[in-house]
């Protein structure tokens, strides 16, 4: 480690890197921490990184992976270095040893890029924490099952990064035996199969998922979605035959297959309703079981978990789809008939909510089914294999666009970050940001930060009371408040999605 008239170094295991120095922290971006996954290593598991000679500069985030391009987030890739991360660090001091924060990126496993504004680590790490963020692979290059090709690649990137955060983030100030991982939505959903993962056990002490989704897909689903891939392309759905076609061409494919994945429905069931052609796979050996039956088994039992999720997971998601404000009757007997629990989910939901409108019925169910359910139950299966688990909803209404997004999806990255005025986030904030959300994001972050630091954010901890940390203006800590639903879904089991016709 050193600091020269140019920026601070610090010597990794592969070769020097130097970073910039941003008022009082030292900044790195676009570390490489595998091999570029293209030409022979495409669709292979991470390969670790070539070293290289003299000083690589890292004050530019890497290229962002390909990806989807639906909701028009995504930027154009240029080079092939994909697999990188970038750190935050408050001193370069190998004795320092602070917590270290490992975030991964959401976006439905098909889009996420750590160079979003909104990612910036630069407030958590003034909380005293080493952050770390990376880009892995998504879409088909990363989660689509291929013949001849290890599953979940870019769950097994993730494990290559928290291996090289093993490895060198000491040299950074960090304490690599106790790392944090945390993400939200697929980030989330990434975190808890991780902690299902063989081969992520011992990387990290203490996880934070935030809006788990609950779609992980078994085998023969996984290769039937595969197989429309290749045919949409015109290939075989193999190593050989996908990599005849240039990555910048993939995330399109599978743009094409989520506008018409309602074609489907007969064959992939519930996962043409959103659509989500991309998930977590079941295969049995990178990922052994679903999250919820690896923790009830009590895998995870010694690993610190925080999770939780918003109390309005698909009010942005209506606003994206274009029906917030004009749900159908027919649009909502579909939702609940498609993903409500159990044989009679229309009937259950409307007597559980006969109050209920038809656009507030079919944002309970979605936002049950897909995020608000799969955390609750994640934090039970915790609890049930012995280990310790810290519950929250985040039920804060959003004062951007006239306050009708309420407590939304994504609602939660700018309060945790501490970034209310980057990105997308203003139109969700507020601009300026009110005093309230200034100080609801200090007490977010304070609670992510104690968690990782000493696996106390500051409440009980859930056990059967359900003990739950309310995220508002003022918060409060309460009995969960979703009983309704959670009684619903209390018998449901958030099992492999299966292939229901061939």
């Amino acid at each position: 480690m050193a600091a020269t008239e140019f920026g601070p170094e610090v010597r990794t295991t592969a070769g020097v890197v130097r970073g910039t120095r941003e008022a009082d922290l030292a900044v790195f971006r676009g570390i490489p921490y595998a091999e570029p996954p293209v030409g022979a290593l495409r669709f292979a598991a991470p390969q670790d990184v070539r070293s290289w000679d003299g000083v690589r500069p890292a004050v530019a985030y890497g290229p962002p992976p390909p990806q989807s391009g639906l909701l028009g987030l995504s930027q154009e890739t240029v080079g092939d270095d994909w697999l990188t991360v970038n750190v935050w660090t408050p001193e370069l001091d190998a004795a320092a040893r602070f917590p270290v924060m490992l975030w991964i990126p959401g976006g439905g496993y098909a889009m996420g890029n750590s160079s979003l504004p909104e990612y910036d680590g630069g407030q958590l790490a003034r909380s005293g924490v080493v952050v770390v963020t990376l880009n892995y692979r998504l879409g088909i290059e990363g989660f689509v099952q291929i013949d001849g090709a290890p599953a979940n690649r870019g769950l097994l990137d993730q494990v290559a990064a928290l291996q090289w955060v093993r490895d060198n983030v000491e040299a950074f100030g960090g304490d690599p035996d106790l790392v944090t991982v945390f993400g939200q939505s697929a980030g989330g959903g990434s975190v808890a199969a991780l902690l299902a993962m063989p081969r992520a056990a011992g990387l990290f002490q203490r996880a934070i998922a935030q809006s788990v989704p609950g779609t992980f897909f078994s085998l023969e689903l996984a290769a039937d979605i595969a197989s429309a891939f290749a045919a949409e392309l015109g290939v075989r759905p193999t190593v050989s035959g996908l990599s005849a076609v240039a990555p910048d061409r993939l995330p399109a494919v599978g743009d094409a297959i989520s506008a018409k994945m309602v074609e489907w429905r007969k064959r992939w069931g519930q996962i043409t309703h959103r659509p989500i052609p991309f998930a977590p796979v079941v295969d049995g050996d990178v990922l052994p079981g679903t999250p919820w039956q690896a923790l009830a088994g009590g895998v995870a039992r010694d690993v610190g978990l925080l999770v939780g999720h918003t109390r309005d997971e698909h009010r942005l998601f209506s606003l994206i789809d274009g029906v917030l404000g004009q749900v159908t009757h027919e649009q909502t007997q579909t939702a609940l008939h498609l993903i409500g629990p159990g044989p009679d989910g229309v009937r259950r939901y409307r007597e559980a909510f006969p109050a209920a409108t038809d656009e507030e019925l079919y944002e309970l169910v979605n936002g049950d089914w897909l995020f608000r359910m799969p955390s609750l139950h994640l934090a039970d299966a915790q609890l049930t294999g012995g280990g310790q688990v810290h519950l929250y909803e985040l039920t804060w209404s959003a004062p951007g666009l006239g306050g009708g997004l309420g407590a939304c999806h994504g609602l939660d990255v700018p309060l945790v970050f501490g970034n209310l005025t980057s990105g997308q986030t203003a139109m969700l904030i507020g601009d300026p940001p009110s005093p309230q959300a200034e100080e609801l994001s200090v007490r977010v972050r304070r609670a992510w930060t104690a968690f990782a630091s000493y696996g106390d954010p500051g409440w009980p901890p859930y056990d059967d009371h359900r003990l739950t940390q309310l995220f508002d203006t003022p918060s409060t800590v309460t009995t969960y408040p979703e009983e309704t639903s959670r009684l619903l879904w209390q018998d449901h089991a958030f099992a492999a999605l299966p292939l229901l016709a061939t």
